[in-house]
């Protein structure tokens, strides 16, 4: 047993105690540029003062974004005094440095700000090492199709409405598509050189109109035919278990049927209860995980679909429909559906990718 010892010290100070080791690192914002400035000074040797010209005004391009970034994402500046992540910018300056491609300083930015959040996991760690040595390596079109392809793999709507589900995923590639797609098989190449892909040319990869049915079941699946007895059913459930039949909607494919407002039915056990309540005399509400009983009865309710394949297909062939009257969608349908070699995405990959389509949607949740 370590025996507790308590230890004051002043401001910017270290305090360390035998057996157990504390520290308290005080990192601002005008530190942390310190800091990046101390890391400069490794790389100002292996230019000629033509290239240190350009070097600096790359690198410092980097740092302003970076800074810019990193201060929003609380704790983030106590990074700049861990000695792995001081190796690391050091990396990231110096991709920076070789780049004429200015999103990269805000890839590198984002990469960074991964390095934080990942903390003491290993395996995230070696992938964003190897990112971030790849950036200025990696060309823009290879990096547009790399990005998409993690974005068709990682993100799905919440909405269990089926247009506003589309149009989210609209909006996302449209964020996303920021030039032409890449054509061809050069760029898959490019990619697998980089290791940021595997490529597999004895496979390939599913069409659009096959991923996205499975991955959104809910927008697809028959549901419940309209007055019948299984429709009844369900009423009852939702009676005898004090929820709305507001939850079943009117098929978007087919007036004939009924549907749970899911986009799948593993979503059922997200859905949440939302409830108005009071607070400092204004009406607000809060979100509330639905009690398992309910969750069960909603679960019995999706097992009384029809599972009438004919119709079905009918379904997905109007998925299809209404998925090509959305542009951007389109366009990754038209593109996706051409891939001739099926690929996946390595760690590093991911990573990249991640970062570089946060770069375009700051409003992605973090990398799992």
């Amino acid at each position: 047993m370590i025996n507790s010892q308590n230890q004051k010290g002043g401001d910017s100070s270290t305090n360390i105690q035998a057996q157990q080791m504390v520290v308290h690192v005080g990192i601002d914002e005008k530190r942390a540029r310190e800091i990046y400035q101390e890391m400069i000074l490794q790389l100002r040797n292996d230019y000629s003062q033509e290239a240190l010209n350009i070097a600096n005004y790359r690198v410092t391009e980097f740092e302003n974004r970076l800074m810019s970034k990193i201060t929003q994402v609380e704790g983030a500046l106590e990074a700049f005094a861990d000695p792995s992540f001081q190796l690391l910018l050091v990396e990231a300056q110096k991709a920076a440095a070789s780049t004429e491609r200015p999103a990269d300083y805000d890839l590198l930015s984002e990469l960074l700000i991964h390095r934080f959040q990942k903390g003491e996991n290993r395996i995230a760690r070696a992938g964003i090492s190897l990112a971030v040595e790849i950036v200025d390596k990696v060309s823009d079109d290879a990096l547009l199709g790399l990005t998409v392809r993690h974005a068709l793999d990682s993100f799905l709507p919440t909405s269990g409405d089926i247009h506003q589900g589309l149009d989210v995923l609209n909006d996302l590639f449209g964020k996303i598509l920021y030039m032409d797609l890449p054509i061809g098989q050069d760029w898959l190449d490019h990619l697998d050189i980089l290791d940021a892909v595997r490529l597999n040319h004895f496979g390939s990869l599913k069409k659009v109109g096959q991923y996205y049915p499975e991955q959104l079941p809910g927008y697809v699946d028959v549901g419940i035919e309209k007055n019948s007895t299984d429709h009844n059913k369900a009423i009852d459930i939702l009676k005898s278990h004090n929820l709305s039949a507001n939850i079943l909607i009117e098929h978007a494919f087919n007036s004939d049927y009924i549907r749970l407002c899911v986009r799948s039915k593993n979503s059922i056990d997200e859905l949440s209860l939302t409830t108005p309540m009071i607070h400092d005399g204004k009406l607000t509400t809060i979100q509330q995980n639905l009690p398992e009983e309910q969750k069960q009865a909603i679960h019995s309710i999706y097992e009384l679909y029809s599972k009438d394949e004919n119709i079905r297909q009918n379904n997905v062939n109007s998925f299809l429909s209404e998925w090509d009257k959305r542009s951007n969608l389109k366009t990754l349908r038209e593109w996706w559906d051409n891939i001739a070699t099926s690929f996946t995405v390595t760690s590093v990959g991911k990573v990249l990718a991640h970062s570089n389509a946060q770069r375009c949607d700051k409003n992605l949740p973090p990398l799992d």
